[in-house]
């Protein structure tokens, strides 16, 4: 493919104004001028061939670990300007797919992979701490590349003054210029500055990177990338463990944002906020949707009606086919006659046929994990945990006099923006060894870290891990974890090797494992798939016990929490969920938006009930209430 940035139609325009203020042109002038003109033939070319639409194309590509398959014969293309999300459940080869796409070279796969030339990518990692060890400012952070270019410029024109080598050095100027043109480079402070307020940052502009919260560095860094002006920006999970404010912000961000973007994200807020192109990646298989999310998911539904309905008119015909075929094999056992042995031939025949023409659906019949917290110590209501004046202070005082207690049977959220003080607190509770805690005697605790190196081993393999979690043999492992989604081949698999989301199931796994009557969750929906969301919304209804729960995510804590305790002015108040409520709709969503939403849930459930039992006249009408109100959203 020819090596063109678009973004040199630009800059070669900026060339000729500059060169046409000048009346004497030396020779290394006009030599670039006939550069850039071959430059505009070749991106013409180019334009007219590929119709200057497609930033990625890929076309059946097939990737293949060792241990597992990720990719047959996938294909689909990502246009200029386009908001893409990248779903897909926990484990299915996102991450990786995103990889080829960033260095192809170091991958070997079948198929074709064209990405626009010379496509300048900007990336977000899920993980991406390294540099807040760099002791800059926020504002010289995100200017990095800025602040590089203009001091080249300047050194460069400092060198001019003394320099016999004029030409070469108007030419380096010249590239130079270029560079810091193409990512604006003159109005590169009050871009930041911009970005900055958007994201409700300014005040941290002069602050150090390494005083910020995850959440606010995270921020930093997609504003940071962005304005780096990259044709393609791509993010992997951006907005994990983001306070509701910071996700606010990333979804300002985004919606800014006049580029390419990849995005993988499972986080239903920003689905339903910020795409207008959907690409899912399940079983090997890809299916592009050009809309919203929430149109995608009713068109998955509506699918899902059609072809259960196909199928079990399929399942009934193979029922009677499989009577017929018994009776016939009978037939041509007891009496040996040639033509019952022709007729039970003929109707085998039609049994394959129809096995064949089974309806395959990766994408409506997903399994959602089996994710089930039980405990085998149930208690009478009654105080499991309280906390009396806690306190805990760093460098400054992060909670003062914090009081506040849950019965043995209630599921609380404990919420407030980042770097307020709630996992440290969520630590010394399950420690157990400070004065202002006291936790009931029969409890029993069971924690789910948001570090997941805290209590997973990712030397170990799965087998290894559940060993050394109490499990026996080998079979009891292999038949526990199958429930939450992990084949027997990768049993053996090293637990450093998996998505974000499949540890987070693993470590919900060893949490269900305990038995335990109390589980302190640290953002226990963090990487986990839209499917494996609600799965564990559903586990947190059923539990029997105590649940004490850091979230950011509104829909999990609007779904199955009793109350929430906020962290505000360094102490926490108990809030009711009505009010809690209020707050979102005040706050992050449109009025009466989540309202909307649980009466959308009430009938999708109404929807899957009618499947059950197979009512396709009921589910019908009811997609048709669901369609009313995914209008109203």
């Amino acid at each position: 493919m020819i090596e063109i940035s678009r973004k040199k139609c630009y800059t070669i325009n900026v060339k000729f104004s500059r060169m046409s203020l000048l009346h004497k042109k030396s020779s290394i002038e006009l030599q670039l001028i006939r550069e850039y003109i071959e430059e505009l033939i070749f991106i013409g070319s180019f334009l007219l061939i590929n119709g200057g639409n497609n930033m990625i194309k890929v076309d059946n590509l097939s990737y293949s670990f060792p241990q597992k398959d990720l990719y047959n014969n996938i294909s689909f293309t990502l246009e200029n300007g386009q908001h893409c999300a990248f779903i897909g459940t926990n484990g299915s080869g996102k991450s990786t797919l995103i990889d080829i796409i960033m260095d192809p070279e170091k991958y070997m796969f079948d198929g074709k992979l064209e990405i626009y030339p010379n496509c300048r990518i900007g990336y977000v990692s899920q993980f991406s701490q390294l540099d807040k060890i760099k002791e800059i400012t926020v504002f010289e952070y995100i200017g990095e590349k800025f602040i590089k270019l203009q001091n080249e410029i300047t050194s460069i024109c400092t060198e001019m003054e003394t320099s016999s080598d004029i030409d070469s050095l108007l030419e380096k100027y010249q590239q130079t210029l270029d560079a810091f043109d193409a990512i604006n480079g003159d109005d590169f402070e009050n871009t930041i500055n911009k970005n900055l307020n958007l994201t409700n940052l300014i005040k941290y502009k002069d602050l150090m990177i390494s005083e910020l919260s995850g959440g606010e560095f995270k921020l930093i860094q997609v504003i940071k990338e962005m304005l780096n002006s990259p044709d393609l920006m791509i993010m992997d999970e951006p907005d994990v463990f983001l306070d509701f404010g910071n996700l606010n912000s990333l979804r300002d961000l985004i919606n800014s944002h006049k580029g390419t973007m990849l995005i993988i994200t499972h986080n239903r807020y920003l689905l339903n906020h910020c795409f207008n192109k959907i690409l899912h990646l399940e079983n090997m298989e890809l299916q592009e949707f050009d809309g919203r999310y929430i149109d995608y998911n009713f068109s998955l539904l509506q699918t899902k009606i059609e072809l259960q309905e196909l199928a079990a008119a399929d399942n009934e015909e193979l029922d009677r086919n499989e009577i017929i075929i018994k009776k016939l094999r009978y037939l041509a056992t007891e009496h040996h006659e040639a033509a019952r042995g022709k007729s039970l031939s003929s109707r085998v025949k039609i049994q394959e046929r129809l096995e064949k023409r089974r309806i395959k659906t990766p994408f409506v019949d997903i399994k959602e994990p089996n994710i089930s917290l039980v405990t085998d110590i149930e208690m009478e209501e009654t105080i499991a945990l309280k906390v009396n004046n806690y306190s805990v202070a760093f460098e400054d005082i992060l909670l003062e006099n914090v009081n506040f207690e849950i019965k043995s049977t209630d599921k609380v959220a404990i919420i407030g923006p980042n770097g307020t003080g709630k996992t440290t607190l969520l630590r010394e509770i399950f420690k157990n060894n400070h004065d202002s805690i006291e936790i009931n005697e029969d409890v029993e605790v069971a924690y789910l870290s948001q570090l997941q190196s805290k209590t997973l081993n990712d030397s170990n393999t799965i087998l290894e891990e559940f060993f050394d979690a109490g499990f026996e043999t080998y079979e009891e492992i292999r038949s526990y974890i199958s429930n939450y989604g992990f084949q027997e081949e990768i049993i053996n698999q090293k637990i450093g090797s998996l998505s974000g989301g499949e540890k987070n199931i693993l470590q919900l796994a060893k949490v269900s494992a305990s038995k335990a009557n109390m589980l302190l969750l640290d953002e226990p929906t963090s990487h986990l798939d839209t499917y494996s969301q609600i799965a564990l919304e559903k586990a947190i209804e059923n539990y029997k016990g105590a649940i004490l729960m850091i979230s950011h995510d509104f829909y999990s804590i609007v779904n199955c929490m009793d109350f929430v305790l906020m962290i505000e002015d360094k102490t926490i108040r108990k809030m009711s969920m009505r009010k809690f409520r209020k707050m979102i709709y005040a706050s992050h969503f449109d009025r009466d938006y989540l309202e909307i939403e649980q009466k959308k849930k009430l009938v999708e459930t109404k929807i899957e009930l009618a499947l059950k039992d197979t009512d396709f006249t009921l589910a019908k009408a009811l997609s048709e209430e669901l369609e009313e109100l995914i209008k109203l959203l």
